[in-house]
């Protein structure tokens, strides 16, 4: 097998007996498919990293920012408290209203919103609502604005919170300083603003996979 091949077969081994695809997920999945939107939803392993991430964090709000058609979503919000919350901000109309069926197909409807709009118009109507931290906060989003999404996060959270900025490895590009490319240049941004602020304690880690090579950053909120 190739390099690629064996990173997969790997992934499915992992997926089969750690975090397979459920009736509700995998219809997410299909309707997705059906009404194509881009295949770009993070991975069932990476959708039950982000469940065990919101467990361990005891989350009781979730700030989702990039919706696509809710699948990374469920992940989440299976991780909430009876009363906990989840908002998720989606740019398109079409991919929100995909995704509140799916959403609601779960049964996770009364505690997820999705709201739709540019998020950089979404967040400040958020701030303004002036609501409770939220514990964990899952960037994936057009990765242009990834910094301003992540000073967002900063306002909206608390110490203790943790960010997760998905997609950094830009298949390697990330390391390429001279790149003109708007989403190297704004997860290159992110990256340095989570090492260089304060109040930020951060790490990325690469992936290989079902999702090529890719990876994530994790930061957790200090004081």
């Amino acid at each position: 097998m190739s390099e690629s091949q064996v990173w997969d077969a790997v992934d499915a081994y992992f997926t089969d007996h750690l975090s397979p695809d459920d009736e509700v997920t995998s219809a997410a999945l299909r309707d997705s498919d059906a009404a194509e939107l881009p295949p770009i939803s993070v991975t069932a392993a990476q959708g039950k990293l982000l469940q065990l991430l919101a467990e361990i964090q005891g989350a009781r709000a979730i700030l989702e920012i990039g919706t696509l058609g809710g699948y990374s979503t469920i992940w989440l919000a299976r991780a909430l408290p009876a009363d906990g919350r989840l908002i998720t901000l989606e740019y398109s109309p079409k991919h929100a209203e995909v995704a509140a069926r799916n959403i609601a197909r779960a049964g996770l409807d009364k505690q997820v919103e999705v709201r739709v709009g540019p998020a950089l118009e979404s967040l400040p109507l958020l701030a303004d609502e002036n609501p409770p931290p939220f514990d964990l906060v899952f960037i994936d989003a057009d990765k242009v604005n990834n910094p301003h999404y992540l000073e967002w996060a900063l306002k909206l959270t608390r110490a203790g919170s943790l960010i997760v900025l998905d997609n950094v490895v830009r298949g390697g590009r990330i390391v390429d300083a001279a790149s003109d490319a708007d989403d190297v240049r704004g997860t290159r941004a992110a990256i340095e603003l989570i090492g260089s602020h304060p109040r930020l304690s951060g790490t990325a880690v690469q992936t290989v996979g079902a999702k090529g090579y890719d990876g994530f950053a994790l930061a957790r909120v200090l004081a």
